[in-house]
This record gives structure tokens, C-alpha cells and sequence, in this order.
């Protein structure tokens, strides 16, 4: 796996993420320590990003739970597929089996959905397990996770207790839409993505950008981040400033001024209120 934190960083690096040495030294730990990694942060500094390169430099298998309001064991863990089930009980039934019999058929594996909890503790092959803003599920579901983050295991009534074959990386991400419970914080190693420093975002912009000119991403830079410190709606993410830089080069712009803020800040800002207050009271634009 890695033997180091800067093993870590030069790995994401080839796949064009770039951390710093805190940020590879709390992934390391959570690596080595076998604990679930807790990546907290803004919306939009890389945290599903973090998952998906971590899945990539160890050649992991990426399982994703996309977390949302009145998420259940249903969608998370399991269901019983009921048609194929019936179809089994009719076919026993047909063969004059009994009750017993049936229920032993009808609850083993094979008639297991798997949704991305399970599928992640039952993957032949180890994996990365991404549980996708977390904060958005309701404290129910928190608490359901705890069996799984502690154990790596997860109890089924019908069938038995399930180990995980391998311990599955996990990887939970936070908008900070609510606080957590002592509980999960306890059972993971946390780390906090904040927006990058202007040297880290030009570095990020000349890397995915390429052809643009190092002096028109230094001053697309240094607006995104003066324009954060301003109270939006909703401040530009590092992909919102990767997207605005691209249509600046689609168009051939050499030169930042307001003009061209005017015409392009939909790429960059997300709501009226936002574009109009950036306007008012944002960075001079020659």
C-alpha cells in the first residue's frame, strides 16, 4: 500500500490531485489505523474527489452511498428481491415442500439486492467505500452506521451476521449542514479541506487547465479568493473556478476586466444576488 505520507501525495499527484503534507499525513493515519476517514469542509474543495483518487492510486474498486434526507437500510444496505422469492415459494410450494423448508430456501444470498453498505463489506476484492454527505441523512441512519464503522459488520434477521471478507476503505464526507453525534466522530479520523491557497488554486488551474496563460490564471486566482471572503449565497467551489478559467480560454480572453466578468460570471457564480453583490463590492477589474 503506501509506506509514507509523501508516497500518498506524489500518488495523487499523478492523478493531477494535489494535497498538501497534512492532508496525506490524516489519510495515511486513517489508512494504516484501519479507522474511517471523516473529510469535512466546504462544498466544492475536493472531498468526493479525495474518495475517487484514493480509489485510484490503490486500484480499489470506488462503492458510492449518495446520502439524502429519509435514507433507509433499504436503499443503503439491503432489500430481499420479493419477485424472485415468490417465484421460489411457488415453485417449492409445487413440490409439496413445507413451510420450513421454503423459508430456508427463500432467505440466503442469492435472493440479496445488494445496495452499496453491503456490497462494499461482501466485495471479493477490497474496495473504497465513499459515504457521500453524510450531514444530509437523518441521526437514525448515523446511528445505523455505527455496527459498520466499528465492526465491519452488519447484522441480517433472516439470514446471519455478515464480517466483511476485506476491510473496506471508507471515506465520509461533510458539508457541515449538521453536527455529528460523539459516537461517529469517535469511530472516525477526521481531516478538514478548506479552500486551497492561492498558490495551491494556480497550481490546481495551470494543471487542469492547460494552455492557459500562467499570468490570466493568476489573476483569475487571486479574484476567486478575494471574492470568497465576501458573505455570497454561495462561494465559487475550486471546480466552479477550473470552469470559469476553461470558458475564459474557449473564448481567447488575454485580460480580466469587468466587462468580462460581466459576460461570464454565470460560470463562476450561481445566483443573481451573488453577481450583483461581486459587482458592487467585489475587487477593482481594470
Amino acid at each position: 500500500m503506501f509506506s509514507s505520507p509523501e508516497e500518498i501525495r506524489n500518488g495523487f499527484a499523478e492523478h493531477n490531485f494535489i494535497v498538501d503534507r497534512s492532508v496525506s499525513t490524516v489519510v495515511y493515519l486513517a489508512i494504516k489505523l484501519g479507522r474511517p476517514l471523516l473529510v469535512e469542509g466546504p462544498a466544492g474543495v475536493g472531498k468526493t474527489e479525495l474518495a475517487r483518487v484514493l480509489a485510484l492510486t490503490t486500484g480499489r474498486e470506488l462503492i458510492r452511498l449518495q446520502c439524502y434526507e429519509g435514507l433507509d437500510e433499504s436503499k443503503s444496505l439491503y432489500e430481499w428481491n420479493y419477485q424472485k422469492q415468490l417465484l421460489r415459494i411457488y415453485m417449492d410450494q409445487s413440490q409439496h415442500k413445507s413451510w420450513e423448508e421454503i423459508q430456508q430456501s427463500i432467505y440466503t444470498e442469492e435472493f440479496l439486492l445488494q445496495r452499496p453498505l453491503l456490497k462494499a463489506l461482501m466485495a471479493g476484492n477490497e474496495s473504497v467505500l465513499l459515504i457521500d454527505e453524510v450531514d444530509k441523512s437523518d441521526e437514525e441512519f448515523e446511528s445505523f452506521l455505527l455496527e459498520i464503522l466499528s465492526d465491519y459488520q452488519i447484522s441480517i434477521p433472516e439470514l446471519a451476521t455478515i464480517k466483511a471478507r476485506h476491510i473496506p476503505m471508507v471515506v465520509l464526507t461533510s458539508n457541515n449542514f449538521r453536527e455529528f453525534g460523539d459516537a461517529l466522530k469517535r469511530r472516525c479520523i477526521h481531516l478538514y479541506l478548506d479552500y486551497p491557497t492561492s498558490e495551491q488554486e494556480l497550481n490546481i488551474v495551470l494543471l487542469k487547465v492547460p494552455g492557459i496563460r500562467e499570468d490570466l490564471a493568476q489573476k483569475i486566482v487571486e479574484f476567486v479568493q478575494a471574492i470568497r471572503l465576501i458573505k455570497l449565497k454561495k462561494a465559487p467551489s475550486i471546480a466552479e473556478t477550473l470552469n470559469w478559467a476553461e470558458a475564459l480560454l474557449e473564448l481567447n480572453i488575454t485580460e480580466l476586466d469587468s466587462e468580462v466578468f460581466k459576460d461570464t460570471a454565470g460560470v463562476l457564480l450561481k445566483y443573481k444576488s451573488d453577481i450583483e453583490q461581486v459587482a458592487a463590492q467585489g475587487p477593482h477589474l481594470s
